[in-house]
């Protein structure tokens, strides 16, 4: 099954259709090559389609966050960013100081999943997650 498949059957499962606002959303978070903001997606498909609305895009990521097309990150901006399912699992040393961003590799988490579900009886979603302190610099 293709992706637009998967993402047909996912909505339609929901009771949604896949209409071409929801499609030039998905297709501006995964042409991404970073993290990306609703306000950023706004500004990306309003170039092909100007009567969309930022409303639209809010809406729409939260539904592509809900059937699992899209993760959302707060960075420590004040903006969260969303990032497409598809690019894979990956967190973020954020520094509190000067704003550098270093990526964490997901294998440094799985001895934490493991506890808090050992210890606490707790699965934890760690699919992406921003951790914030210092960096060495900044120190």
């Amino acid at each position: 099954m293709d992706h637009s498949s998967d993402i047909i059957n996912k909505l339609s499962r929901r009771g949604y259709r896949l209409t071409p606002q929801r499609m030039m959303i998905l297709d501006a978070v995964e042409a991404a090559d970073d993290h990306i903001s609703a306000d950023e997606i706004y500004s990306r498909v309003c170039d092909r389609y100007p009567h969309l609305n930022i409303s639209t895009v809010y809406r729409t990521l939260e539904l592509l966050k809900e059937l699992g097309l899209v993760t959302e990150t707060d960075m420590g901006d004040g903006r969260v960013r969303y990032h497409s399912i598809k690019k894979g699992h990956h967190h973020h040393l954020v520094c509190q100081s000067c704003g550098c961003v270093t990526d964490l590799n997901e294998t440094v988490l799985l001895p934490l999943r493991d506890t808090l579900h050992k210890t606490y009886n707790f699965k934890a979603d760690l699919a992406h997650l921003a951790i914030f302190g210092r960096c060495g610099k900044c120190q």
